[in-house]
Parts: structure tokens; C-alpha cells; sequence
């Protein structure tokens, strides 16, 4: 095994068993929470998020990703984008503290204003740990960073769970965001152990600049069309319902995380790192995708079949409206973990111009769907989500293929099988399972157990690609903790 596989392994492993332990520690929190809190003050908070989520991509803009991609890098580089990072943070902090009258009159609620002075906080905290967190991703150093996620969600969520505990409301909710920041930078300070000197230099900034630009413009594109959907919520509709929604976004979203998010995290250096040799960069790609599709389907598929029982369960009937908004998003929810890892093959290869044509012909078929939204509301909004997706998957599959020469087929062919597959299982289920009337618990554990038996059998049955490469990571890693 080569050295870059064997800490791609690691980097993989420690990334995910960190995001399994941060998200099952968030499950626990958000439940509490969930409990403690109203709706509306989820609601409240995902108004001032939106906002913050879209003014974040201004933080480094793009220079965090150049720090990664960068074949030759200096201390000089580090230390410029630091600063940078502080000066935006501070700037950032300063507009958004004396935004939130306008803010809380866009939305037209007098309870952001306060709310939104003091989450403006955010963006120094965050501005003090970026660079070091680019540090850490270039080395492939995940252990550190899953152990400072974890650190932080742990004790950022005590934190918030006694203050919803003591009647603080929303605010419970800010502290537990703030003291997070607070947390993980200084878990991220100690782990990565670099301490920028009193050094800056333009000309270093300039280096990173082209590529980091260009992803800046890329992500800002993405992050606003991520959050437009929560900001017009927010005007439209009660913050009771857009705390509905945006939980279901959440739990959406975390599926997404687990089906992909650390092979993603980790791909883009060890892409970069093989950039220019294009026969072991298909190699990756190719199996990667097989992996990638095989896990997405499995996780949607089961959080299709149980997502009533797991909402009530967790919580509490009050938040019922949130399981048909999830079953939709759930529908659409394959497109994102297979783009990312296309649009990954892009960036790695530092082909940011493709990248940025790539993310402005989407946003163009995100933006025709907004359209709808204003005129069939949010479950329209989310069907059409279903269709833009997967023209939208498409796109990214014609870059890709063009960028390193592989056919449409090759890429297309392992989604499709997968996604019959998981929808012939999801069928069976729902007719084994259908009308049988028992603890939510128990039909969780049944639901799940009967999906995944069947996905395996057919994926055993039809000897799928995606399936070999599923045990070719697996046994060795299983051979070695049974010695």
C-alpha cells in the first residue's frame, strides 16, 4: 500500500468516526433541544444564519482552498492569509453588527436585532482558526480535526442544553453557536501547533489569489443558492415553519455528510497530490464514485423508510410537518455527494475556470426553481429541487468526463444501478413492512434491517461494481483488527 493511500485510509477513517461521533453528539443536543425549544426559535436562528452562512464565504476567499492545492508552499503564505483571514473577520463582524436593523426589517421581527449583533461575533472566531484548519487538511492530519469537532460539540452542547434548561430560549441556541467557535479554535491552536509570525506579504497573497478567486466565486455561488431557499422561507413564511424545514434540511443534510462527507474532506488534497498523473487519478475517481454511490443510496433509502418514526422519536410529535419536507429533500439528496466529488476533479486539478462556468450554468437551473417555489410554495420548491438536481448532476458528469477522459457511461452507470437498486428495496420494504403498527423504535430497527439485507443480497446478486469496491476497502481493514 502507498504511503499517500495508506493516510488517505486514516485520513478517511478519523474523518468520518469524528463527524459519527459530532453528529451523534449533535443528536443527543438537538434533541434536548428539540424538546426544551419551540420551533420558532429554531426558526429565529435559521434567519440569522442564512445570513452569516452567506457573509462566511467572504472569510478567506477562496485562499483556504489555495493553501491546499498549492504544490510549493511557504511560511510566508500561512502568515499572509492569517491576517487576511483576521482583517476580513473583524470587518465581517463590524458590517453585520450595524446590519441587524435592516435585517430584522427584511424579515420583520424586532427580536433579530440583538440576536444578529451578537452572533456577528462569529466571524472573528472563526477568522482565527481557518488558516490552521487548511494547515491540518493539507497534511491529511484528520485525527486532529475530528478530535477538535468533537471537543467542541460536546462542550458547546452541554452548554446550550443548560441554558434551555434554565428558560433561555433562543439564546440557548446562540451560546451553544458561539461557544463552539470558541472550542474548536482552541482545539485546532493546539493540534496543529503553528503560530503565525509577524510576517505578511502581497505577493504571497497574489500566488494563491487565480485559483483561490475563482473557488471563492465558485463557493460564494453555492453557499447563496444553498441559503436562498431558508432566506425566502424566513420572509414568507412564520418562524415556526422555517424551523419545520430547516430541520428537515438539517437531517438531510447529515445523511449527506455520512454518505460522503469524509471521503470528500479527504479527496481534494490526495487528488491534488496526484494531479498530474492522469492513469492513477482515474483510478481514484473510478472507485471513489462506486463507493460513493453504493453508501448514498444505502443511507437514503433507509432515512426514507424510517424518517416519520426517527422524527417523532427524537422530536416529539410537534415536529411532524418536517417529515414530508424531509422525504422530498431525502428524494434529491444522491445529487450533492456524487457532484462533490466531480466537481472535486475540477478543483483539484486547479482547472478553476471550469469550475465557475460549471456553478453559474447551475445556478441558472436553481434559480428557474425558486421561481416555482414563489408560485407553488415550499413542497413545490422541493420538487422541483428533485428535477434540478439531477440536471444539475448531469452537468457536472460532462465536465468531469472531459477533464480526465473518461465517457459519460463510466460515470453514469454505477448511479443508475444503485439508485434501482435502492429503490426496488425501499418497494420490497414498504410492501413487507406496510400496515404493521408498533413502537417507533422497533420499526426503525425492522425497516433498516430488511433495507439493508436487501440492498446487499441484490448488490451480491448482481455483482455490481460498486459493491466490489465497497469489500476491497473493507476486508483489509477488518482482516486487520480481527489479528
Amino acid at each position: 500500500m502507498s504511503i499517500l493511500k495508506a493516510k488517505a485510509l486514516s485520513a478517511v477513517s478519523w474523518d468520518f468516526f469524528g463527524k459519527l461521533a459530532r453528529n451523534l453528539t449533535g443528536f443527543i443536543v438537538t434533541i434536548f433541544l428539540a424538546r426544551l425549544l419551540e420551533p420558532s426559535d429554531f426558526g429565529l436562528i435559521a434567519m440569522i444564519m442564512v445570513i452569516i452562512g452567506i457573509a462566511f464565504i467572504f472569510s478567506d476567499v477562496g485562499l483556504g482552498s489555495a493553501l491546499i492545492q498549492r504544490r510549493r508552499l511557504l511560511p510566508i503564505h500561512y502568515n499572509s492569509v492569517f491576517y487576511f483571514n483576521i482583517f476580513i473577520g473583524m470587518t465581517l463582524t463590524v458590517l453585520t453588527f450595524f446590519s441587524a436593523t435592516a435585517i430584522s426589517q427584511f424579515y420583520d421581527n424586532e427580536k433579530l436585532v440583538l440576536i444578529t449583533q451578537v452572533m456577528s461575533i462569529l466571524f472573528l472566531i472563526n477568522a482565527f482558526s481557518s488558516t490552521q484548519n487548511s494547515k491540518l487538511r493539507r497534511e491529511l492530519n484528520y485525527a486532529a480535526l475530528a478530535k477538535a469537532n468533537v471537543s467542541a460539540s460536546v462542550l458547546s452542547g452541554i452548554v446550550g442544553i443548560v441554558l434551555a434548561f434554565n428558560d433561555a430560549g433562543v439564546w440557548s441556541l446562540v451560546a451553544q453557536a458561539l461557544s463552539r467557535g470558541i472550542f474548536y479554535n482552541v482545539s485546532v491552536w493546539y493540534a496543529s501547533q503553528w503560530v503565525p509570525s509577524m510576517s505578511f506579504s502581497l505577493k504571497a497573497l497574489k500566488q494563491l489569489w487565480g485559483f483561490g478567486f475563482r473557488m471563492f466565486l465558485s463557493g460564494l455561488l453555492e453557499v447563496v443558492f444553498t441559503q436562498l431557499d431558508v432566506l425566502i422561507i424566513g420572509k414568507l413564511f412564520s418562524p415556526a415553519m422555517l424551523g419545520f424545514y430547516d430541520q428537515a434540511k438539517r437531517l438531510n443534510a447529515m445523511i449527506i455528510q455520512y454518505s460522503s462527507g469524509s471521503i470528500m474532506a479527504v479527496l481534494f488534497p490526495v487528488l491534488s497530490k496526484v494531479q498530474t498523473d492522469l492513469s492513477r487519478f482515474q483510478n481514484i475517481v473510478i472507485k471513489t464514485l462506486g463507493l460513493i454511490s453504493f453508501i448514498v443510496f444505502l443511507l437514503l433509502g433507509v432515512m426514507y423508510l424510517i424518517s416519520e418514526e426517527l422524527i417523532v422519536l427524537m422530536f416529539t410529535e410537534k415536529w411532524l410537518p418536517s417529515v414530508d419536507y424531509f422525504k422530498i429533500l431525502v428524494l434529491s439528496g444522491f445529487a450533492y455527494p456524487v457532484s462533490a466529488l466531480l466537481v472535486n476533479i475540477l478543483s483539484s486539478r486547479g482547472n478553476s475556470k471550469a469550475f465557475l462556468r460549471l456553478e453559474i450554468y447551475k445556478k441558472i437551473l436553481q434559480s428557474i426553481n425558486f421561481y416555482v417555489g414563489f408560485l407553488w410554495g415550499i413542497e413545490g420548491f422541493l420538487y422541483g429541487l428533485v428535477v434540478v438536481s439531477i440536471f444539475g448532476l448531469s452537468l457536472n458528469i460532462l465536465f468531469a468526463s472531459k477533464e480526465i477522459k473518461l465517457s459519460f457511461l463510466t460515470f453514469t452507470k454505477p448511479i443508475l444501478i444503485q439508485m434501482i437498486i435502492s429503490i426496488m428495496t425501499v418497494l420490497l420494504v414498504m410492501l413487507i413492512v406496510g400496515g404493521i403498527e408498533m413502537h417507533n423504535i422497533l420499526l426503525i430497527i425492522i425497516k433498516s434491517s430488511i433495507f439493508v439485507i436487501i440492498y446487499f443480497g441484490l448488490n451480491i446478486l448482481f455483482r455490481t461494481s460498486s459493491y466490489t469496491f465497497v469489500l476491497e476497502q473493507a476486508l483489509p481493514v477488518i482482516k486487520r483488527k480481527l489479528k
